[in-house]
């Protein structure tokens, strides 16, 4: 894992990404490519209630959105100079051996979501907030690169980590995207001091021993690990992996995402949504 893709949209959003970004580029000396999608002002617009406006009240309106992301933009740069800079990262263009972790910033212009999944996909690992788009990015940004850029995806917490190699937790599930979010997350995971293997069970019922040979398996590699068998409660299995996590004072969480088709996920619910949602920890998901 040498370069690490992370969202800068330019907002008070950027340390948290920046230092979540940092957290998990450490420990492999990993090439941050910090990434500035502009949106520009008709294509924003889409997703703000300029439709609703006419006359002069559209051109004020059109005037503002490109005022925004001309901000937008100055802000994002401005961050990442004023971070690499507090934080002694070099910045240069392409990883260099020896040097640690070093950075680089760019900017892309529309088509924002196709430009910003092609990114994604030459990366190894893609960091961005949980909220909403604000920066003329499609509100489901975040959904959309889970399920369609081939990466994990790192989702940052509302506080930056100080580091991802103490505890992290693997939600684990005897199914594909578990097993890939685990193969992902195999160079994170090796430099933790502890890593959790939970696994959610439904009343009366078992399954338990995949996650007991997997754990076997990584102890093998020589990583302290732990197994957490726990029953779903009031709160579904969300709400068990949640309240794991916040028993073992996980540093990150590991899942697979999207399990089911999303038509399903949509009519039922969707344990990655709401872990998402629920759980203000970094977590790492992987489709």
């Amino acid at each position: 894992m040498k370069t690490v893709l992370g969202l800068i949209g330019g907002s008070d959003r950027d340390e948290v990404i920046l230092r979540t970004a940092l957290a998990a580029a450490l420990p492999l000396s990993a090439h941050l490519d910090l990434l500035h999608v502009h949106v520009p002002a008709e294509k924003a617009a889409r997703y703000s209630r300029v439709e609703f406006a006419m006359g002069a009240a559209l051109r004020n309106a059109m005037d503002e959105l490109k005022t925004k992301a001309r901000t937008f933009s100055e802000v994002a740069a401005n961050h990442v100079r004023e971070f690499c800079a507090g934080a002694k990262i070099e910045i240069c263009d392409a990883p260099a051996e020896g040097k640690g972790v070093t950075a680089s910033f760019r900017e892309e212009t529309d088509p924002a979501i196709e430009r910003l999944t092609a990114n994604a996909r030459h990366s190894d690992l893609v960091v961005m907030g949980r909220a909403r788009q604000k920066q003329g990015l499609s509100p489901d940004t975040l959904e959309h690169l889970i399920l369609n850029c081939g990466r994990p995806v790192l989702v940052a917490a509302t506080k930056a980590p100080q580091r991802f190699t103490g505890t992290i937790m693997v939600c684990w599930k005897d199914s594909g995207n578990a097993g890939r979010a685990v193969a992902a997350a195999t160079p994170i995971l090796s430099h933790a001091k502890r890593v959790v293997f939970a696994s959610v069970v439904k009343r009366g019922g078992g399954g338990a021993r995949a996650v007991h040979d997997l754990a076997r398996y990584f102890a093998w590699n020589g990583t302290s690990t732990e197994v957490q068998v726990v029953q779903a409660n009031g709160g579904g299995v969300p709400g068990a992996l949640s309240a794991a996590a916040e028993d073992c004072g996980a540093d990150l969480v590991v899942m697979g995402a999207y399990g089911r088709s999303r038509m399903r996920e949509l009519i039922f619910g969707s344990c990655t949504d709401t872990l998402i949602r629920d759980t203000d920890r970094p977590i790492l998901l992987m489709h």
